[in-house]
């Protein structure tokens, strides 16, 4: 994929992007700002994050479906959030990309990535109808949580993480123990 498409500074369309052959290559490719970037290859820890936290959520819930790596259409971007939470009745029969913002996104940091391009992606899916966005950091044991057009707020150890009130209280070192359950 990388020969491709490769990372740049030069900018193209959501059209041009979304025509692009392999976008789905793992790891997926999105559109932030005109420029595509390949997503970090997660680790061991990530992953199991993201695969506990999934089955967590769609355990706990019947009116929203989390789901891992879904591309979400929204324009100009073409984000592929970490987790991404949606109302059951958003969701259609057709199988393809979610068009529009996620109800309530998060996003793993891995520690190559850039916390400012992972806000710049949330910030956008916020200003498009994301009511609730979290960004894990799993080296400083923290959780940044952005809710409507609040500015954000960093939560750890025993406080209890808000969820639109579809899950039970959750703190955020029983989320950071969901990176050793296998």
């Amino acid at each position: 994929m990388s020969t491709d498409m490769p990372q740049s500074i030069a900018t193209i369309s959501l059209a041009e992007f979304l025509a692009q052959p392999n976008i789905e290559a793992s790891p997926a490719w999105e559109l932030i700002d005109g420029r595509t970037v390949q997503k970090t290859m997660p680790t061991l820890f990530h992953s199991r994050l993201q695969r506990n936290l999934v089955n967590y959520i769609n355990d706990r819930t019947d009116e929203f479906e989390a789901v891992q790596e879904l591309r979400c259409i929204v324009p100009p971007y073409s984000p592929v959030p970490d987790i991404a939470i949606v109302a059951c009745h958003r969701l259609t029969d057709e199988d393809g990309p979610f068009d529009g913002a996620p109800d309530w996104l998060i996003e793993i940091r891995s520690p190559d990535q850039s916390t400012l391009d992972l806000q710049n992606k949330i910030l956008h899916c916020l200003s498009n109808g994301t009511q609730l966005a979290w960004l894990i950091d799993l080296a400083r044991q923290q959780i940044w949580v952005w809710q409507g057009d609040d500015l954000p707020i960093v939560f750890a150890g025993a406080d209890f993480l808000p969820s639109l009130g579809i899950l039970p209280e959750l703190t955020v070192n029983a989320l950071m123990a969901m990176t050793r359950r296998q």
